[in-house]
């Protein structure tokens, strides 16, 4: 395993560290300050297109694709600490260069699944920014932790499918420039094997029966990165049956498919923020007095500041690895590393930031700093894309597998 950057990403570090520099951290007050003369609070600021159209001149524009024919070609190990930089400033970054969720896990499924149909109508202007999306799973009635649970109806009549159920933290729905769904229900809700039964299918936005009810807030945030999160309604939609992504029961495998890059973008990111948190804490160590001397000179501090380095050290090289070993033998011979990752990173970085926090007082918790809004992002990938307790039952039995 050899973990050095090659030219090319040293390249693409070097760029995009001084676009971060020169426009994304002055930008981030002023997106707050035009998001609070919005006539929603779901519409774009203005400086975010602007940040848009910086990151594609310069060429940081769709770098997660792996795939060269639709973005940048980079391997999960080159994206690697692209996607850590942008992790810095979560709530901007990957948005300015197209590298956000949902849309970069929908983006990978139309490109790794869909028809040149959908390719043509939801993925080309995808990849051009031109639209926003989301992605419907998670359910209130249900454990959706155990994706085999879900209730939402997907029957076939004649050319067309009719959708009927509701989904909640559907991200990217609250967005005005969210276009299109993909949408994850039961078409076989009967069949014999628990993961054949589902199917994926693609829904405009705009289609007759679907209700955008209500937002869903996060610790009291309204993740604008993210275009919020929303409770969605089906009430018997109907679409062609030329939408359905992949085939009829491909849904569980297409979901699967999509997380486990979804899983270690986040930890990428993770990372960058407990990066960001590091910074801040020694900023206000050595700027603050406390008791006659400065924070920086006091034990539990430094102690805090040590275990974070260390900490993030290691979260960074089981990341590297994870990212190598899916690059040269793919996401299944990396399934172990891709949950060890995803349990051990927002685990650690939410401890991280809870330090951060502590050390800046009451303005760790306010809205002067960005720790609390990094907490809260970092807080809920300790269940996005599957708890902590799902992975590590699946690793656990793993394990046991080889003792029985």
């Amino acid at each position: 395993m050899d973990f050095a950057f090659d030219a090319r990403t040293e390249e693409l570090r070097a760029r995009l560290l001084a676009f971060m520099d020169e426009y994304v951290y002055p930008a981030e007050a002023v997106a707050e300050e035009q998001r609070a003369a919005l006539a929603s609070p779901w519409d774009t600021p203005a400086v975010v297109a602007e940040l848009k159209a910086e990151a594609r001149r310069q060429g940081l524009w769709n770098l997660f694709l792996p795939d060269a024919g639709y973005g940048a070609g980079l391997t999960n190990l080159q994206y690697a600490p692209l996607a850590e930089i942008t992790g810095r400033s979560p709530h901007l970054a990957p948005t300015a260069t197209n590298c956000a969720a949902p849309d970069t896990g929908n983006m990978e499924v139309l490109a790794q699944f869909g028809t040149d149909e959908q390719k043509k109508r939801w993925l080309e202007p995808l990849l051009a920014g031109e639209i926003r999306s989301a992605f419907a799973m998670t359910e209130p009635e249900v454990a959706s932790s155990d994706a085999t649970n879900i209730t939402t109806h997907i029957e076939r009549d004649g050319d067309e499918y009719v959708i009927t159920g509701r989904k909640w933290y559907i991200s990217g729905a609250m967005n005005p420039d969210c276009a299109i769904f993909i949408v994850m229900g039961k078409t076989d809700p009967d069949g014999a094997d628990i993961r054949r039964q589902q199917s994926m299918v693609l829904v405009p936005r705009n289609t007759p029966g679907v209700t955008v009810k209500r937002a869903m807030r996060v610790f009291g945030y309204e993740d604008h990165s993210h275009g919020g999160h929303a409770e969605v309604v089906f009430d018997r939609v109907r679409v062609p049956v030329a939408n359905l992504v992949g085939e009829e029961g491909g849904g569980f495998a297409i979901a699967q498919a999509r997380l486990g890059p979804g899983r270690i973008h986040h930890c990428m990111r993770l990372i960058g923020m407990a990066e960001r948190a590091i910074e801040l804490m020694c900023r206000r160590a050595v700027s603050r007095t406390a008791f006659g001397k400065a924070l920086a000179q006091q034990g539990v501090v430094q102690n805090w500041i040590a275990d974070a380095r260390v900490t993030v050290e290691q979260l960074r090289l089981l990341v590297l690895k994870t990212a190598w070993l899916m690059d040269t033998v793919g996401n299944k011979g990396a399934h172990t590393e891709i949950q060890a990752i995803k349990i051990a990173t927002p685990r650690a970085v939410v401890g991280i930031l809870d330090r951060a926090i502590q050390l800046h007082g009451a303005g760790g918790v306010s809205q002067d700093f960005p720790l609390a809004e990094l907490y809260a992002s970092a807080r809920t990938l300790m269940l996005a894309d599957g708890p902590d307790e799902v992975h590590q039952r699946s690793l656990a039995r793993r394990e046991l597998k080889k003792y029985l």
